[in-house]
Order: structure tokens, then C-alpha cells, then sequence
């Protein structure tokens, strides 16, 4: 590690107030019992107060669930889940109806159970104020726990937020005592009065059922709940797999239900510690802390004193154990600490500490936390390393665990609600509050869209299992584009492989319509790849072969940044142990072909798509790592070509293209998280429509902007000749699991050959085009058949799909905007 790592390490160790280790504040959960005695020692002071708000807040927290501060609220914006924004009302063809009608009906499961019963009592909110500050959420509360004569069992505390069934005075002031002997005044104060259909009482449904689920022993790790208590041990390959579920209850077309589907946690059985022994022991005491810091930083750990998973953003080389830390009014050593609050022993007192930057804002505006110090021997590393991934037998033996088929998953989903309806202790406090869940998923009916004709070339033909690459095989695509001038690159030991590939190439690009010239073959370049390339590369130069001898991501990222910035030419990186396989040469050598024609602009197949003059967009955004900001991936649809870049220039190219503008324009937005859909409403609709304005005041087309998710619970299971299977591909659902206020629909496009199908969830914020739900649907379908690097259907429309490829290699190879001369070309497939 350099000195200026070591000195920036120190800064930021030293630069901010840390966090008390392991306390990860602002969490949101139901109030419960004190643990133990030592969640009442001391409270660990910050700036700020956790649960305090403005009176302006309080204000805004009255008006209603939609106005409540999020950064207030425990910084947990992926549980509001777009609560309160209403699309559907401003679209006047769907208020009535947003259905569609073609295709045949079927009968499906969903992974819902809906609420027989709620409370019909007003629910009254109090916000909760703590002087002296309390940091610990646990700490606050225990302390209204003590105070369960005059708050009664029935109530629910988030930390800041109190509800109550009754009502209490306006404003309520009650004492505690921690166990250290320090006084505490707690300030109880009405904010609203809740009808039983208030949206507010959503948010409190989840908390209740967030605290049924700890009754069952389920353990909380980031937003869902595992049981540690049943795992599954993989141990040949040291990994353990926590079982857990999901769970959100919201409001959807008809009645409140709850979602709720299996998830897995992948644990490590290894701490830190022993990784970060092992790291030292290849690599040496001089070169071991540049390996750490290679190794470490960005990877999730699990702390399991807390069951809390942070982010490792540094290491804090001269930070150990025996280092002190301010805990409200003293200094405490971290040893020391995790002794008090915890009983642990840290066995080793030279290790150094991790950091974890806390990335929730301080309430009220106030300042960031500071970070977070973490004991190497108490974390526990998560997740699959690129090299675990990249081993078949390890993704095979997790996969017996973690794909489930729909009846597996089935199964799984009755018995954990069948653990919540006898579990007493469970549904006691479901009583309580007057909850009560069915017993059995949710029945409903979906469509089978009618199936699409692939045109290619003179040929058209159905596709069989929504796959279609044995039916391509041997016809001419649509267009192609000669290679004349091309380069392969490739060292001598893989001479062998190339020249293979080279002769396969030959017997497969000419059925399919490709006109192959012999390829200049560059073979030295083990010393300098990139030397190579600046050497060869010429301005007439249509398209470059790497074949590359390593999967190292260096040597890609050299040859994409040059050849995509400095020096705009279209290339395929193909590594040589993929060419190795004689029997699977043909396949390779086949898509390489097809890859090569895409990239310099050709065109492979296509789907009927009946509205003329339509423009499609696809926008994709990449988190950069690397350059600390995010990588936008912008792909427009014009029939015969793909173009990459701005909207203006989009339309720029449509207008060259075409002599006129589109009539339409259909914007699919990926890349959406919860609590992000307000502001691409607000910002992103308005800023399409001020870049339409650049083509000219007079030009006026009909816009549809449609957010694309695929991170969702939903599932869906079909009953084919009594047994529960995943739905054909093109099913659509548009009722009963959909959202009353939003123009929304699922539609199962591809086919999978282990586990459950993945829906994709397709949610119209804007359209002004007054296109027919049914045809919004068939379109969305029939996109989902153009995505030209596989040939079958894929989960989610082609220019999304295109559009994450662009922002991928942005933000993982070239770190910096590509050569405008490629924006025709796919280059980044």
C-alpha cells in the first residue's frame, strides 16, 4: 500500500467522529423487549439526534404517509416503495381500464396471500423524542419498554415513530433510567390520527409483520429476514446458505396483500481475519497490504454480533484494537467495547481495523456519520468471489439449494405461512392488532400472448421454447456487411485455436450471407497488446479479433478503451480456452460471425411491429466504481440501425435516416430501484420533452416513457397437466397483482430450464400516444424477441438490454465517453 493510501487511510479514520463499531443507527423495526442488560449501558452520543425532527417535519409528518421525510424516517427508502405517486390518473385512455385482451387465457398462482382482516380502529401516530439524545435504536427501545403500564402491549416503535391503538394527551413526558443510573425524558407527541385506510397504516402493517418474523427466529440482514438457526452447509467448498424470505404488504388492484418469496443468503465460513492471514501468507509482509486493500475493499462482510452486513470501503492501517473511540462523554477502547456489549474477546490484538462509510444521512440535515470500524475477526466474508463464480462444480452444488422449481417454491412459501398460523406467540400479536392472513397463494387469471413470427431474410418461422437458433442456422440474414479489411490478434501459443477459429469462421459466415475476406493475422504481441494495436490499427480497418490467452480484465479493458476512444474501431475479444472445446467450435465460431455483422451494422432478424414512424429508446445507467459516478447507457431503435448517444442526436439520426422525424417515441427506462420513481416522473419526463423541443417548437410526437424493473418478488406459477410449472413464455398479468394508481403490467417473456421464472415488471409513467394497454403489451413482447447477442427472447425489451451493455462497458472497461464515429455501430455488444 503507498504512503498516500496509508495517509488518506488515517484522514479518514481520524477526519471524522466514528461510529460506535458495529452500530448501525436510523434501522427501522418494531419496538420489542430489552434483550439483555447491556442494551441499557451508556448511550454512545452523536451530533444529532437519531429520531429528532424539525417542527416542520412533524408538520409534514401529519399531512400524511406520502410527506414523511424519508432521511427522517431511518433512511430506508426501498420500504416506501413509491408510496403515493399516482401516474395512472393523468392518462385519461386507462382510467377505465388499463387490461389488455388478445391472447388465450391461463389460470395461474402468484406468490401473494391476501389480508382477511385489519384493524377498523383509527391508529394514532406519536413521534418520539429522547433528551439526552439516544443513539442505539435498541436502547430507545428499551427505555419504552419500561413504560408498558401507560402505552399498553399493544404498540409499535420504529425508533422515532410510535403507534398506538388509543390515544394518549397531546403530548406525553416519561422518565427512564439506564442501567448506568442516567436519567432520561422521554417527550411522547401526537402527530395524526390514522383511518384504517390511510396509507400510513401500510407502512405499519410491514413493521408488524417484520416483528411476526422475529418471532419465528428470523434473523434481519439488510432489507430481509434469514433463519441462522436452519442452515444449509455447503462444506467442500466452505460456504454456508442462511434460508430466508422477502416480504412487502401493499395496497394492489382489489385488496391489501402480502408478497412474499424465498431469498438466500451465501455466508463464507471465514472471518476476515484468517482471509486476510491467508493474503499475507501468499503474498508476503512487503506486497501484503496492496494485496489487502486489492482483495477487500468493496466486498459486503457480515457482522454477526448484529447480523448487519456493511460495505468494506478502507483499511485502517494504523488502527487496532487497542485504539479508543469516543462513546458519549469517555474514550473506550474497540476491545473493550465489544467485551461490554457484545461478551466477545478479541484474540488478536494487532489486527487492523476495517472501514465502512455510513451512507445514511444524518436526520434533519444533519451531518453524515462518521464511519464505521470493524474488527476483522468478528466479519465474515458474503457473496461469491469472480473466481467461485467462474467455478462450475461451486455454482452447481449452490444451485441444488438456492433454484428452486415452482413446486419447490411452492411448498417453501405454504410452509412459512404455515409456520406464522401456529406459531402462538405469532399469531397473538397478529390478533392483537387484528391481522389476519390467508393460508393459500393467490389464484388468478393471465394471458398467453399470441406467439411471434421470426422474419429472416426471405424466411420467416415460429420459434420453438423461445429459442431459435437451430431454425437460423444455414439461412441469410437480413443484411450483411462484407469483411474486407480486418486484423486478428493472437500470441503464438494460441496459433493452434486461432487458425481454427479462422477456418470455422469461413465454413459458417457464408450461409449465412457473409462475405469474409482472410484476415490479416497479427501473432506477436506478448510483450504490448496495446503497442500492437496502435501499430496494425488503420483508419481503413473494419473490424479487429482479439484472441486473448487469459480472461484478465486488464488486457480487455486495453484493447476496448483504445479501440472504442482513441481509435473507433468495432472489435471481438474472444478468450482462446473458449476456442479450445473441437466440439463446440461450429456454435462459437456462429455468434462470433453474428457478432461480427452486428458490429459493423448488419442486420440479423426481425418481429412485426405493425406502428410506423416509431422511434424506440432504451436508457440503462451503470454505477462507475471506478470513476466515482454512474455510466449512462442511451440506445435508440431506428428500423435498420442502433444508434448509442444523446436524445437530440437520436433524433438527429432518425431525421438523416428518414427524411422526417418519428411520429412516436417509446422510452423503456431500466435501471429504476424503489423510491427512484418520483424522480423520474419529476426530472427525467420533462428533460425528454425539453430535448424533443431542440428538433423545433412545431414538432410535437406522441411520447411513452415506461420503467422497466426485474429486481421484484413477483412469481408466477401455471398448473399444466397437474403439476405447477412456470408459466410459457409471453404470459401477461394486468389485474389483481398490479397497482391501482399506476398503468402497470408483468409479462413472462423468456424461458429458463432450472428454478422459477423471473417476471419483468413494466410500469407506464407517461404517455401522451394513447396506445391501446393490449398494444402496449404486444409491442413490449415483441421486443423482447430483438436483442441480436442471443438468439431467443429475452427477459426484457432489446434496446434496454443493448442499453445496459453500452453503460456496462462504460463503466467497467473505458471509464470514458466513446468515439462519437461508433455511435451506428454495436459495438459494445
Amino acid at each position: 500500500m503507498t504512503g498516500r493510501a496509508r495517509a488518506r487511510s488515517r484522514g479518514r479514520a481520524r477526519g471524522q467522529e466514528t461510529a460506535a463499531p458495529g452500530v448501525t443507527p436510523f434501522q427501522e423495526t418494531a419496538g420489542e423487549a430489552p434483550r439483555s442488560e447491556c442494551e441499557l449501558v451508556g448511550r454512545g452520543r452523536q451530533r444529532t439526534a437519531p429520531g429528532a425532527v424539525s417542527s416542520e417535519a412533524v408538520i409534514q409528518i401529519s399531512a400524511g404517509f406520502q410527506q414523511v421525510k424519508i432521511g427522517e424516517r431511518g433512511g430506508r427508502r426501498r420500504d416506501f416503495h413509491d408510496a403515493g405517486i399516482n401516474t395512472r390518473q393523468a392518462m385519461e385512455h386507462v382510467r377505465e381500464s388499463k387490461s389488455g385482451f388478445s391472447g388465450s387465457p391461463i389460470e395461474l398462482k402468484a406468490n401473494f396471500f391476501k389480508i382477511l382482516s385489519r384493524p377498523q380502529w383509527v391508529l394514532y401516530q406519536y413521534h418520539v423524542d429522547f433528551k439526552p439524545v439516544m443513539e442505539s435504536r435498541r436502547l430507545r427501545s428499551a427505555l419504552i419498554y419500561q413504560h408498558e403500564e401507560t402505552l399498553g402491549k399493544a404498540r409499535t416503535f420504529d425508533g422515532a415513530l410510535l403507534f398506538l391503538p388509543h390515544k394518549l394527551h397531546n403530548t406525553t413526558v416519561l422518565y427512564s433510567e439506564t442501567r448506568m443510573g442516567e436519567k432520561v425524558q422521554i417527550t411522547v407527541t401526537l402527530t395524526n390520527e390514522l383511518p384504517p385506510t390511510s396509507p400510513v397504516c401500510l407502512q405499519f402493517y410491514n413493521i408488524i409483520f417484520r416483528r411476526v418474523l422475529r418471532m419465528l427466529n428470523m434473523q434481519q440482514i439488510g432489507r430481509h429476514y434469514y433463519n441462522p438457526t436452519d442452515p444449509l452447509n455447503i462444506p467442500q467448498h466452505r460456504l454456508t446458505i442462511w434460508p430466508g424470505f422477502t416480504s412487502t404488504i401493499l395496497q394492489y388492484e382489489s385488496s391489501i396483500m402480502l408478497c412474499t418469496d424465498v431469498s438466500h443468503k451465501v455466508l463464507r465460513s471465514e472471518t476476515v481475519l484468517s482471509f486476510m492471514m491467508g493474503l499475507r501468507q501468499q503474498n508476503g509482509d512487503q506486497r501484503f497490504p496492496e494485496a489487502c486493500t486489492k482483495e477487500l475493499v468493496g466486498l459486503i462482510v457480515l457482522t454477526k454480533y448484529n447480523n448487519k452486513t456493511y460495505r468494506i470501503d478502507d483499511i485502517a492501517w494504523d488502527h487496532t484494537p487497542n485504539n479508543t473511540f469516543k462513546r458519549g462523554e469517555s474514550e473506550i477502547s474497540f476491545k473493550d467495547y465489544y467485551k461490554a456489549q457484545y461478551g466477545l474477546d478479541i484474540t488478536d490484538g494487532n489486527q487492523v481495523l476495517l472501514i465502512s462509510h455510513m451512507k445514511k444521512i444524518g436526520p434533519s440535515g444533519g451531518p453524515p456519520q462518521g464511519p464505521a470500524m470493524l474488527v476483522p475477526e468478528f466479519c465474515y466474508l458474503t457473496g461469491l468471489t469472480d473466481k467461485m463464480r467462474a467455478d462450475f462444480n461451486i455454482m452447481k452444488d449452490l444451485s441444488t439449494h438456492t433454484r428452486l422449481t415452482p413446486e419447490q417454491r411452492e411448498g417453501r412459501l405454504n410452509r412459512f405461512v404455515g409456520n406464522i398460523h401456529q406459531n402462538t406467540e405469532a399469531q397473538t400479536e397478529l390478533n392483537t392488532w387484528g391481522l389476519n392472513f390467508d393460508n393459500k397463494l393467490l389464484s388468478l387469471t393471465g394471458r398467453v400472448l399470441p406467439a411471434e413470427r421470426i422474419v429472416q431474410g426471405s424466411r420467416t418461422y415460429n420459434p420453438w421454447q423461445a429459442d431459435w437458433s437451430k431454425e437460423m442456422r444455414g439461412i441469410p440474414l437480413i443484411s450483411c456487411r462484407p469483411l474486407e479489411n480486418w486484423l486478428m490478434f493472437f500470441t503464438r501459443r494460441n496459433n493452434d485455436v486461432a487458425q481454427a477459429l479462422l477456418q470455422t469462421l469461413n465454413k459458417v459466415s457464408t450461409p449465412l450471407g457473409i462475405r469474409m475476406q482472410r484476415a490479416i493475422i497479427c501473432m506477436e504481441y506478448q510483450e504490448s497488446l496495446l503497442r500492437a494495436l496502435q501499430q496494425n490499427v488503420k483508419k481503413e480497418t473494419q473490424m479487429v479479433v482479439v484472441v486473448l490467452p487469459s480472461n484478465r480484465k486488464d488486457k480487455y479493458d486495453s484493447v476496448k478503451k483504445y479501440l472504442c476512444v482513441d481509435c473507433p474501431t468495432p472489435s471481438q475479444c474472444v478468450v482462446a480456452r473458449t476456442l479450445a472445446k473441437q466440439q463446440a467450435l461450429m456454435t462459437v465460431a456462429t455468434k462470433i460471425a453474428l457478432q461480427i455483422n452486428c458490429k459493423m451494422g448488419g442486420e440479423l432478424w426481425s418481429v412485426e411491429i405493425p406502428l410506423k414512424q416509431l422511434m424506440i429508446v432504451g436508457i440503462d445507467c451503470y454505477h462507475d466504481t471506478a470513476a466515482g459516478k454512474r455510466s449512462i447507457g442511451f440506445v435508440t431503435m431506428i428500423p435498420s440501425i442502433l444508434t448509442a448517444g444523446s436524445f437530440p442526436g437520436a433524433l438527429k439520426a432518425w431525421l438523416k435516416h428518414n427524411n422526417c422525424l418519428p411520429s412516436r417515441i417509446i422510452v423503456y427506462r431500466d435501471g429504476v430501484g424503489d423510491g427512484m420513481l418520483q424522480s423520474v416522473v419529476n426530472y427525467e419526463v420533462p428533460q425528454i420533452m425539453e430535448s424533443i423541443k431542440t428538433m423545433g417548437h412545431d414538432y410535437a410526437p406522441k411520447l411513452t416513457l415506461v420503467v422497466v424493473k426485474k429486481r421484484i418478488s413477483s412469481r408466477f406459477f401455471a398448473r399444466i397437466d397437474g403439476k405447477l410449472t412456470n408459466p410459457p413464455p409471453g404470459t401477461c398479468i394486468d389485474t389483481e397483482v398490479t397497482r391501482p394508481e399506476w398503468y402497470d403490467f408483468f409479462i413472462v417473456s423468456q424461458a429458463v430450464r432450472m428454478g422459477s421464472v423471473s417476471p419483468t415488471h413494466y410500469n407506464v409513467v407517461y404517455d401522451s400516444s394513447g396506445l391501446k394497454p393490449d398494444h402496449m403489451q404486444r409491442l413490449t413482447y415483441k421486443l423482447c424477441h430483438m436483442y441480436y447477442n442471443w438468439q431467443g427472447i429475452i427477459r426484457v425489451p432489446a434496446p434496454c438490454q443493448y442499453a445496459h451493455k453500452l453503460a456496462f462497458l462504460v463503466g467497467q472497461s473505458i471509464h470514458r465517453e466513446p468515439n462519437m464515429n461508433l455511435d451506428d455501430f454495436l459495438y459494445y455488444l
